[in-house]
């Protein structure tokens, strides 16, 4: 899971943090930058192309793995694409290439999100979910806080073409794991009533829970503060004054410890005060860690303080990802795993590839400290909605085993 979460966490950055600070040091607007936002919308939609993962079985290698091997392969190859553009004088290419690597980068997503929820008992979900989270931080320190301070010694195209060939590492990680066994209902015959039944069951059996509507609406406005206030980290950071040197240290070991601890009492409390308790605290630290960064613009030109709050950052973000990732694996069905994960997946960054496209506007129209601060206060309504859900509809525990109705 460790080596899966690598994978997955690599090219995330790339077509977006990375890309955007790539794009700042370039010196482009900040409109063109926030708009880096949308090409990530293949995170968005992924749901309409998983029920392939789940209905079409490769030739070779089974239906999880052998689907994992081709995404994979050409996912290096589309970070490779990346590498040789050139945002300045072609922007428009760039971001393409940026929203293909998001493209294979979603699809991979799916693929080991299902592989993980059919491989692990429901008790045993919680942990898997803090090491891939692990492996996926350690990735976006490579890709994001690496590629930055390499670019400031090869240049930007041999920074990222170097993450083509870490990319590498997720072919082998399928190798090695194993194919789960999932026993599955038969299908009707014909490819479009097989892709009809596929789409329309899990979609049905999900909307069908009783406090469905309410659970969507948390999912998407769970990260809503974050999504605006993310947007506008790299041209925040240059705007007062940091190069790349300072940037990367920022982003790099400390920030990483971090992580990994956030994760690891993450994972640690989803077991020990249930999913429910552990949604609630990492809502509030995501609050506090947003209202931190108005600090930078008050007493700018200070690197310990961007070394504190990238560090507290890294906490809440892992924190609140394995809670919050726990949370959305409880309410799959068994036999709609990766449609359904897909689909809930594909809620929780809505809020970043639509409105978080406006960021760049709204920070240059009111300022960068009001706009964080609004950010924070953006927070707040997903918190409101968690509040309803865990007094009339409170999530499983991760011990059990099915998911409510």
């Amino acid at each position: 899971m460790t080596a899966l979460g690598f994978a997955s966490g690599l090219p995330w950055a790339l077509s977006g943090p990375t890309l955007r600070m790539w794009m700042a040091n370039e010196h482009l607007g900040l409109g063109l930058i926030g708009l880096t936002a949308n090409i990530g919308l293949a995170y968005l939609l992924k749901f309409v192309w998983a029920p392939v993962f789940d209905e079409i079985k490769p030739l070779f290698l089974g239906r999880r793995r052998g689907w994992l091997i081709l995404v994979q392969l050409a996912l290096a190859a589309a970070i490779a694409a990346l590498a040789l553009s050139d945002p300045l004088t072609h922007p428009g290419l760039t971001l393409s290439l940026g929203a293909l690597v998001a493209f294979f980068s979603a699809s991979q997503d799916i693929l080991i999100d299902a592989w993980r929820i059919e491989s692990f008992a429901p008790r045993l979900q919680g942990a898997a979910l803090a090491c891939e989270v692990w492996g996926w931080r350690a990735a976006f320190l490579v890709s994001n806080a690496g590629v930055i301070a390499l670019s400031v010694k090869t240049g930007w195209h041999v920074a990222i073409l170097l993450m083509a060939g870490l990319a590498l590492l997720g072919p082998l990680a399928t190798l090695l794991a194993r194919e789960p066994e999932v026993l599955r209902e038969t299908m009707p015959a014909g490819i479009g009533a097989r892709f009809a039944v596929a789409v329309r069951e899990p979609l049905t059996e999900f909307l069908s829970r009783r406090g469905a509507a309410v659970v969507v609406g948390f999912i998407v406005l769970f990260r809503l503060g974050g999504a605006l206030g993310g947007v506008m980290l790299a041209p925040f950071y240059t705007s007062l004054g940091f190069n790349r040197a300072a940037i990367a240290v920022a982003n790099g070991p400390v920030s990483l410890v971090c992580g990994l601890a956030g994760t690891a009492l993450g994972g640690l409390l989803v077991v020990r005060i249930g999913v429910a308790r552990a949604l609630l605290l990492t809502s509030l630290l995501q609050v506090a860690a947003l209202a931190m960064y108005p600090l930078l613009g008050w007493f700018p030109a200070q690197p310990h303080i961007l070394v504190a709050i990238s560090a507290v950052e890294s906490f809440t973000d892992a924190f609140s990802d394995t809670a919050f990732l726990s949370y959305m694996s409880g309410l799959c069905h068994p036999e709609h795993t990766a449609t359904q994960y897909a689909l809930l997946s594909s809620l929780a960054p809505l809020a970043l590839h639509t409105v978080g496209g406006l960021s760049g506007f709204l920070a240059a129209k009111i300022g960068f400290i009001p706009f964080f601060l609004f950010a924070a206060a953006c927070a707040l309504p997903g918190i409101a909605l968690l509040l309803v859900i865990l007094k009339f509809y409170p999530p499983r525990d991760a011990r059990a085993g099915v998911p409510p109705s």
